[in-house]
């Protein structure tokens, strides 16, 4: 059971106040807040080593690279990882990009994307770009009505050989848990390359890429308590040396002529240019402060929450629930025919913060029959006393518009 006080302790903006109310932070799905050990990371690494890093011979590019490369270390082993199996990036976004670009480059024209019908825009976009510029295909598995994925569509669609099976862990709308690793064998033995966007379950819950058994893995920071404009991408080691790099600049490289060049060793291969080392550092502190905490305790806690949620808002007339009710720690819903901004508007009168809107899934949501939903995410600092807040604002909401 998680000390959920002493854990807001640490989280300055949690502290803040609206229209008297202490805020209620329920949007983590989209972000989360940082705490004072990865501010206080990030701020250490700028006063004391900052300089570039694999780069200068004098002491503080070493003590700089030094930090960045023990990040890595530490991010590697959070998900089972070797530490040259993690590449870093703006966020899970420019992860997936890079998969889609150097996949489909090598992909055979005509053959197939396959991707399923709950996936975030940043696992649909890149591969219709992608797919449309290599004379590919993209294809989706599709959904049951409530909210997991169809197993016989899976099997269905990969015996038409897809030279990739791209997949969301966990939905960001509906909170259905994928098994991931046995989508992942599933792909193998169809021939597939295997990619999980696990920008949602990464932050909360024990990930490992080796029992998986993925390709590909992506994650964002700021999903788990880290700064912004800093991901990782898990890239399984063997493929590393046989697939072309995403970007071209400096540090990618071992030389380069007028005429051509040629590349450095994984994962440096995949990071072209100056990385975000402080942000690298404060991910790594992100991580530090998870593992402290417990993955299993968090996900027990936020389930606990999502479940507490459905029970509050259940009695609230015309209510309707997207996604299966034992899922992750998040519950998107809809009250009648009330619009979901005019329903986030009514929880931020009580000082409580909700996403609204298409949730970057606008395929998903045409599915779902809804221009918008509300959707509540929870993380390790929510309380319980949080969910009625919003449960109350929720029920002011339909007594005024419904």
């Amino acid at each position: 059971m998680l000390d959920v006080e002493k854990i807001r302790a640490d989280f300055p903006l949690l502290k803040r106040k609206m229209n008297g109310k202490r805020l209620a932070y329920l949007d983590n799905a989209a972000t989360t807040q940082k705490p004072v050990q990865v501010l206080e990371a990030m701020d250490d690494y700028y006063r004391n080593f900052n300089a570039n890093v694999n780069r200068g011979a004098y002491r503080l590019g070493g003590e700089s690279t030094e930090k960045y490369e023990a990040a890595r270390r530490n991010i590697a082993s959070f998900i089972n990882a070797k530490p040259e199996e993690i590449i870093f990036t703006k966020n899970a976004t420019e992860s997936l990009n890079a998969v889609a670009a150097i996949t489909c480059e090598t992909a055979q024209r005509g053959s197939t994307a396959l991707l399923t019908q709950m996936e975030h825009h940043s696992n649909i976009v890149p591969w219709q770009l992608q797919a449309k510029k290599n004379g590919l295909k993209v294809r989706y598995v599709k959904i049951r009505s409530y909210g997991a994925l169809c197993n016989e569509d899976v099997e269905e669609e990969l015996e038409r050989c897809p030279f990739i099976f791209s997949f969301t862990h966990v939905s960001n709308v509906l909170g259905a848990v994928n098994d991931a690793a046995k989508l992942c064998r599933m792909a193998k033995k169809a021939g597939a390359y295997s990619c999980v966007d696990a920008a949602q379950s990464v932050p909360h819950m024990d990930v490992d890429v080796k029992k998986i058994g993925c390709d590909f893995l992506a994650f964002s920071s700021h999903k788990m308590l880290g700064p912004n404009g800093v991901g990782a991408l898990y890239m399984r080691k063997e493929l590393q040396e046989t697939l072309p790099p995403f970007l071209g600049g400096g540090d990618m490289i071992k030389s380069v002529s007028f005429e051509e060049s040629t590349w450095n060793a994984p994962p440096y291969k995949y990071e072209a240019g100056t990385p975000n080392v402080a942000g690298a550092i404060g991910l790594s502190a992100a991580v530090d402060y998870l593992k402290k905490v417990g993955l299993k305790n968090i996900e027990e806690h936020e389930k606990k929450l999502a479940k507490h949620c459905r029970k509050e808002l259940s009695p609230i007339k015309g209510i309707r629930f997207h996604g299966p009710r034992e899922g992750a720690g998040i519950v998107s819903f809809n009250i009648g025919k009330i619009h979901a901004h005019d329903v986030g508007q009514f929880a931020d009168d009580e000082a409580v913060a909700i996403r609204t809107g298409h949730h970057c899934a606008q395929p998903l949501m045409k599915l779902l029959g809804e221009p918008a939903t509300a959707r509540a995410s929870f993380y390790l600092y929510n309380t319980e006393d949080e969910v009625e807040r919003l449960a109350g604002s929720m029920r002011k909401c339909q007594k005024a518009l419904g």
